[in-house]
């Protein structure tokens, strides 16, 4: 296998098991909820803090992953996550110890995704770096997609704790082919003005919008179902197909963005005013709106992570952890203040306005991406100019 083979491989595992907890708990949290008796509100809340705690985490964690290099933390990360994930099935025998468990997989969640960042910059080549975070980001609708399966092939029949059982398993298994290069050089000194702090952090609050949106797409979307009268199987199927859907739009993102020479940040504007129409027809009632709107949210409004990672990554390759950090604080601010919101409007208003409230909120999120972008265009005429002049 070459080494960006290998470098894509042991990015995909490491990011899909580190985030395989929280989603693994809100695919099966209709039979959670059963046994520990919390409410929608009460996975909106345990989600968010979640997020809040990655969102804290990212930037110190962006220097851990660049100081001590993607092999460590990848393993690290993946480590964690199954002791995790084993000690949900033990010990989470009340809401607040799930709460308190969930809470320690955080920081695994984010040594995870910037150690696989940092893995593909460093040894994935250039033409197929585009492909490599498709593909990378494709391992969250992946952990999606094994948590829906999880609902009608485990949680409906041996009983949800031994689906976190297995996820710690597999976990342990994830360990054989996590990065084990420790980067082995210095990073090249970042200039903070190749960085457009300003128009990242720009990007940051929208891609944190979006992500409060879309979040609720792999959270909530088995509970609303089933709260409109959808069988539970069919609602577990249904997330399903979302995140085979979510999987081949992010590795066709990818593709297509090796084969541009710029405009990825113009691609993700328009994925999200798209993917808001898909997020208000869930609150359609009825299988047929059910399915476009997972279909379009999935595929439009939840698939721009891994090219928008790429665009950060491209902008500052020196330091790719470092400068992915600051965009991740917004997207895991979003995570952290969505699924309390949508949990609480669902609780106390119903999933449907709910629904229409991540959709306003994912079109404002468009909005500010694209001033976001046009500020990049602006800092780099701006680089352009003074290069000439020098």
């Amino acid at each position: 296998m070459s080494p960006g083979a290998r470098a894509v491989l042991g990015a995909v595992t490491t990011t899909t098991v580190s985030v395989l907890p929280v989603f693994l708990t809100a695919g099966l949290a209709v039979q959670i909820s059963a046994e520990l008796g919390f409410d929608p509100a009460g996975l909106g809340l345990v989600v968010a803090l979640f997020f809040g705690v990655s969102a804290l985490a990212s930037l110190p964690c962006g220097w851990l992953v660049e100081r001590y290099g993607s092999g460590p933390t990848s393993r690290l990360a993946v480590l964690g996550a199954a002791l995790v994930m084993a000690a949900v099935a033990l010990f989470a025998r009340s809401y607040p110890a799930l709460v308190a468990i969930l809470l320690g997989s955080a920081w695994c969640n984010v040594l995870g995704q910037l150690a696989a960042n940092l893995t593909l910059a460093r040894y994935v080549p250039a033409h197929r770096l585009g492909l490599s975070f498709g593909v990378k980001q494709a391992a969250i609708p992946a952990a999606t997609l094994l948590a829906g399966a999880a609902v009608p092939a485990v949680a409906l029949t041996l009983g949800w704790r031994w689906a976190f059982v297995m996820g710690a398993g597999l976990a342990l298994a994830a360990l054989l082919v996590a990065p084990r290069d420790t980067v082995g050089r210095a990073p090249t000194p970042a200039n903070p003005g190749e960085r457009a702090t300003g128009a990242l952090s720009v990007i940051g609050v929208a891609a944190g919008l979006a992500a409060a949106s879309s979040s609720a797409l792999g959270i909530f979307l088995v509970a609303s179902a089933v709260d409109q009268g959808i069988d539970p199987a069919a609602a577990g199927l249904t997330l399903t197909l979302g995140s085979v859907v979510g999987l081949t739009l992010r590795l066709l993102h990818g593709w297509a963005a090796d084969r541009r020479s710029g405009g990825h940040v113009a691609v993700v504007t328009g994925s999200l005013v798209l993917g808001a129409g898909g997020l208000a027809l869930l609150a359609v009632p009825g299988t047929p709106a059910l399915v476009i709107g997972t279909v379009l949210g999935f595929g439009l409004g939840w698939a721009w992570p891994g090219l928008l990672q790429f665009a950060v990554v491209r902008l500052n390759p020196s330091a790719p952890a470092a400068a992915t950090s600051i965009v991740q604080v917004g997207v895991y601010g979003g995570g952290f203040a969505g699924p309390a919101a949508f949990g609480f409007l669902a609780a106390h208003a119903s999933f449907p306005t709910a629904w229409l409230a991540g959709a306003a909120t994912m079109l404002v999120a468009a909005v500010l991406m694209g001033l976001g972008r046009r500020m990049l265009v602006a800092h780099q005429a701006s680089r352009s100019a003074s290069a000439i002049a020098s």
